[in-house]
C-alpha cells in the first residue's frame, strides 16, 4: 500500500481475506510434509492407530537405519547423481542451440521446424515403438537409454526461444555480424554469457526432472547395479510390503510376526519417501528465485 494513502474498510477486509487464504494454503501444503517427517521417526503403532497426526510419538530411527544399511541405497544415489549431471548437460546442449536458432528471424524454415517440434508435443510413437528403437540402437541397459530419449523438452525449447527473442537485442547480433563474428562464435561468446538466467532456469527444470525420473530406468535397465535412487527405493518398498504380507497358516505367533513386519514396512515407507525427496527440499529454497524468473520469462516488458 502506498504511503499517504488511507486504507478503506474494503481494503482491510481484502487484506485479511488474503492472509486467511494464504495461511490455509500454507497449512494444506505443509501438513503432508510435516506428517511424513514425523511418521518416519515415530513408533509405527502410533502411526497406524492414528494417535500420531502431527508431531512424532515414540521416536525411533529404525526406519532410516534399515534404509541406509542397504548398500544399494548408496549405489542408487551415485547413479542418480551421474544420470542427473550427464542428463542435464545433454539437455542444455540440445535445448539452448535449438531455441536460439528458432529465435532468429533470418533462420530459413524457422516456422516449419517450430511446427514440427510442436507436433511432437501432441503425438508420439508410443512406448513399444520407442522401446524397439532403443533396443535396435543398442542402448538397453546403458546410461544412454536414460539420458538420450529425454534429451530435449519441447516446452523448454519454446520457453528458451521466447527468452532469446525478448531479452537479446537484435541490434547486438547485427553489430557482431558486421564485425565479422560467425554465428557459432556469436552464440558462444555473446549470447550464452548474456543468457545466464535462462541457463540457470533450464538447468533447474531439467535437473529436478532427471532426479525424480524413474520410468525410463524401469523400462530400459535390467542390471540392478545401474538403478537410480528412485527405482532402488521403490524396490525396497515393494520387498518390504511383500515380506510383511507373508503367507501360510496363521496362528498367534505368526500373526504377531506378520503385524511386526507390517509395522516395519510402514516405517520404512515413510523413511524411503524422505530419503528420496530431502535433496530437492534442501536445495530448492536457495534456487527458488530462478523458478520464479522462469515463470516470468517472456512476459510483456515496458
Amino acid at each position: 500500500m502506498l504511503s499517504g494513502v488511507k486504507e478503506t474498510k474494503r481494503d482491510k477486509l481484502f487484506l485479511v481475506c488474503n492472509y486467511i487464504f494464504v495461511s490455509l494454503a500454507l497449512l494444506i501444503v505443509l501438513y503432508p510434509l510435516v506428517y511424513m517427517i514425523s511418521a518416519s521417526i515415530s513408533d509405527p503403532k502410533y502411526v497406524g492407530s492414528g494417535e500420531m497426526w502431527l508431531w512424532p510419538k515414540g521416536i525411533t530411527f529404525d526406519g532410516y537405519k534399515r534404509v541406509f544399511e542397504n548398500s544399494s541405497i548408496w549405489t542408487g544415489y551415485r547413479n542418480t547423481i551421474v544420470y542427473t549431471v550427464v542428463g542435464t548437460a545433454i539437455n542444455l546442449v540440445v535445448t539452448l542451440p535449438a531455441a536460439y536458432a528458432l529465435s532468429r528471424k533470418d533462420f530459413v524454415g524457422r516456422n516449419f521446424f517450430t511446427a514440427m517440434f510442436m507436433f511432437t508435443m501432441f503425438f508420439g510413437g508410443g512406448l513399444v515403438p520407442t522401446y524397439l528403437l532403443i533396443k535396435q540402437l543398442g542402448m538397453i541397459n546403458t546410461i544412454w537409454a536414460i539420458v538420450i530419449p529425454s534429451a530435449a523438452s519441447i516446452w523448454n525449447i519454446i520457453v528458451s526461444r521466447t527468452f532469446f527473442q525478448s531479452s537479446i537485442p537484435r541490434e547486438l547480433q547485427e553489430a557482431a555480424q558486421i564485425d565479422g563474428c560467425t554465428n557459432m562464435r556469436l552464440f558462444i561468446k555473446i549470447i550464452l554469457p548474456l543468457s545466464m538466467p535462462i541457463i540457470a532456469v533450464m538447468a533447474l527444470f531439467y535437473g529436478v526432472g532427471n532426479w525424480n525420473s524413474y520410468f525410463s530406468a524401469l523400462i530400459y535397465l535390467n542390471d540392478t547395479a545401474k538403478y537410480p535412487l528412485q527405482l532402488v527405493l521403490r524396490q525396497i518398498l515393494v520387498l518390504q510390503q511383500m515380506s510383511a504380507q507373508g503367507g501360510g497358516a496363521i496362528d498367534a505367533s505368526t500373526a504377531a510376526a506378520m503385524n511386526s513386519k507390517a509395522e516395519i514396512a510402514e516405517l520404512v515407507k515413510y523413511a524411503v519417501i524422505i530419503v528420496a525427496t530431502v535433496p530437492v527440499i534442501v536445495i530448492y529454497p536457495f534456487l527458488q528465485r530462478y523458478f520464479v524468473q522462469g515463470v516470468m520469462i517472456g512476459s510483456v516488458k515496458g
